[in-house]
């Protein structure tokens, strides 16, 4: 069980790049752990040390916002990434598109993971290298995302957004229904396999 998210407020960080890859999120020699946490030295590992940057940038110390560009996560199955990303404090990513696989487990990992229109997003890239103080709050409940006096509507599955608003994931999920997979198994023909 992880902390549920309802409402998010927080500074962004205007990463701004499009296409950026899961190997670019955490480039594979660091994915040999096999724990889920530990991965915030990881987390664009290649690129922290290159001029400009913006995770290197201590005006953005802090951020819980993420603001990528088109196709954040794409590339290969890679949880790390998202690991990565929750370690080092993001809670929310604001991107105009998403790798599939990369935004479903962003979600299964209590990491929001928001759709948005690219003027939108350009706006907010544009207002947060301006002022890395700015704030941008995010309505899970409501489904809104709010800054620079502007609001955004946004829509995520149903079934990630009740996760996310419990602070569950799915084996909590699952370890509720017990008594509802108990009474299946009790049921079952006895030359069937069973579970526990």
């Amino acid at each position: 069980m992880g902390a549920p998210l309802v409402q998010h407020t927080g500074r962004g960080l205007p990463l701004g790049r499009d296409d950026v890859d899961t190997d670019q999120i955490v480039p594979a020699r660091f994915c040999r752990r096999i724990t889920r946490t530990g991965y915030d030295d990881a987390l664009f590992a290649d690129w922290r040390g290159l001029s400009g940057f913006p995770l290197s940038d201590q005006a953005y110390a802090g951020a819980t916002v993420l603001l990528a560009g088109r196709n954040f996560g794409t590339g290969s199955s890679r949880e790390h990434a998202v690991w990565a990303l929750r370690d080092w404090g993001f809670r929310v990513v604001l991107a105009s598109s998403f790798g599939d696989i990369f935004l479903r487990n962003a979600l299964n990992n209590g990491l929001l993971a928001v759709t948005l229109p690219p003027d939108g997003l350009n706006l907010l890239l544009g207002r947060t290298a301006a002022d890395p103080a700015a704030p941008i709050s995010v309505d899970l409940a409501a489904g809104q995302v709010e800054a620079a006096g502007h609001t955004w509507e946004f829509e995520i599955d149903g079934r990630a957004r009740e996760l996310l608003l419990t602070g569950a994931d799915e084996i909590d999920s699952t370890l509720e229904r017990g008594d509802l997979i108990t009474r299946y198994e009790a049921g079952r023909e006895p030359w069937t396999a069973k579970v526990g």
